[in-house]
């Protein structure tokens, strides 16, 4: 089975339900399924052929659902490109995935051929909304996302219409997710957790869906009050500014909604008892990759543990190997390694970075964790550096990379800082050439131009020296902090 036949239970036998909000407006299944048709008949007017990559730099809107179908529809790979991106992380992508186009509105920070989203949907609109036919395996690739791996270069993880009906089938039994559920989502489509988890089990369970342009702590508790959703899926920084709102506004919230889910970065055990006390509902945390989506759910029914990302969901196994490679006992730390439907097929277009990611068919997720003697799973940081900020992942050496082009700079050393409202924060450590003096303020502007904005350091030291053991190898531990 693939995506768009998982997902016709409710573009086709709900036809005529209201399905999504968007901006004030409200669509039924129907009007969905129409015109993501009539997109992939503009699309398949433009070239694009079963196994074309489609590259999709967009904000949240309609539209951005809209390409999604139409691209499952033809059989063709969706590549979701995170908004924030600019000419250097887009060009990457670009390059590695060779899209038939790029999609986006407006102009882009990149010299690549686009097409504009406007221009393709009027061009839809005048064709008919008939569905292509097109004969896709559940072993295809759906979607490309890039995610950053161990050697720090940004690669496309390939997940198939298998892997994404699999985490579908996951989300609806474990949080008990059905038509009558209302689901405010305000998480980026172009993420995974977005797209992966709030779109599917949308399209998959029947739900209504009211969906924002981003997320806006001012006009957040207007929302959640005049919608009232059963369902809300954040990241901790989302939840960091929900306990903003006025006490009397987070009961009437807590009341309406019936799961608060957070994932994409660890929960603080303190926010999370904060957030129950003030809204009466206690967060489910869970644990996911880019490459596995879904992998461990604190349970709907039974005890959501704080500081634990709760228990292996339905045909998900794990385990944890010590430094030596050995299983470990419960309540000593090892590397987690994940097997399952939900696993990616590997990286687009890189066989040895693939081979490296899996161990005799387990994949290794680079997590550091341990399981208690009850079986809930406790994660415990990352076996190397990456930085998870928001719920976006951040490489250092990216970073690092760029602040070694910068003619003042001799060496760069990028840590996470800990920060209670985004997790952690890039901090920069830096050594001057012979005779030059770095300026943050000068600093900090290159980044902001280069980079996006999530991965923007938030302070710039400039050291003597970086710490190194005998083999040259910067000892970022013993920085100052």
């Amino acid at each position: 089975m693939n995506l768009i036949q998982l997902f016709d239970v409710s573009l086709r036998l709900r036809a005529a339900q209201p399905a999504l909000e968007w901006q004030g407006e409200i669509y039924t299944f129907g009007e969905i399924d129409a015109r993501s048709n009539r997109l992939a008949q503009a699309l398949a007017a433009r070239g694009v052929r079963q196994g074309d990559r489609i590259a999709v730099y967009l904000a949240n809107r309609i539209e951005f659902i809209d390409l999604f179908l139409a691209t499952l529809k033809l059989g063709a790979i969706f590549v979701a490109v995170n908004i924030l991106y600019r000419e250097r992380e887009l060009g990457h992508i670009l390059s590695d995935s060779e899209p038939k186009a790029l999609i986006a509105a407006g102009a882009v920070p990149a010299a690549f051929p686009t097409w504009q989203i406007d221009e393709l949907t009027a061009e839809g609109a005048a064709l008919p909304a008939d569905r292509p036919v097109v004969i896709i395996d559940g072993d295809d690739a759906a979607s490309l996302i890039y995610t950053s791996g161990t050697t720090g270069v940004s690669k496309g993880a390939i997940l198939t219409h298998n892997n994404f009906a699999a985490n579908t089938a996951n989300i609806l039994t474990a949080w008990q997710i059905t038509a009558a559920d209302r689901l405010l989502l305000a998480l980026p489509l172009f993420h995974v957790h977005g797209l992966g988890n709030g779109i599917h089990a949308w399209l998959a369970s029947g739900l209504k869906l009211r969906l924002l342009e981003r997320f806006e702590s001012g006009k957040i508790g207007a929302e959640l009050l005049e919608f009232k959703p059963t369902l809300f899926f954040g990241v901790p920084t989302m939840y960091v500014r929900l306990m903003e709102l006025e006490p009397e506004i987070a009961r009437e919230i807590g009341q309406a909604a019936r799961l608060f889910v957070c994932g994409s970065a660890p929960l603080p055990a303190q926010l999370m008892q904060e957030f129950e006390e003030r809204f009466g509902s206690t967060i489910l945390e869970r644990y996911g990759m880019t490459e596995t989506l879904m992998n461990i759910s604190n349970p709907y029914a039974g005890e959501r543990r704080p500081g634990s990302v709760g228990l292996p969901l339905p045909g998900v196994s794990l385990k944890i190997l010590s430094g030596e490679g050995l299983p470990a006992a419960p309540g000593e730390t090892g590397e987690l390694y994940v097997k399952g439907p939900n696993v990616c097929a590997g990286y687009w277009r890189r066989e040895e970075a693939s081979a490296a990611a899996f161990t005799d068919g387990w994949f290794r997720t680079g997590d550091l964790g341990m399981r208690e003697a009850d079986g809930y799973y406790t994660l415990q940081g990352r076996r190397s550096d990456l930085i998870i900020s928001g719920g976006f992942n951040i490489y250092p050496r990216e970073i690092e990379e760029f602040l070694l082009e910068q003619p003042e700079v001799a060496e760069a050393a990028v840590v996470g800082m800990p920060d209670r409202a985004r997790g952690e924060l890039p901090f920069a450590y830096l050594v001057a050439q012979p005779g030059a003096t770095i300026d943050p303020a000068v600093m900090e502007a290159r980044c902001r131009a280069a980079l996006a904005s999530f991965k923007l350091p938030r302070g710039f030291l400039q050291v003597p020296a970086l710490p190194r053991n005998a083999l040259g190898k910067v000892q970022k531990h013993l920085l100052p902090r």
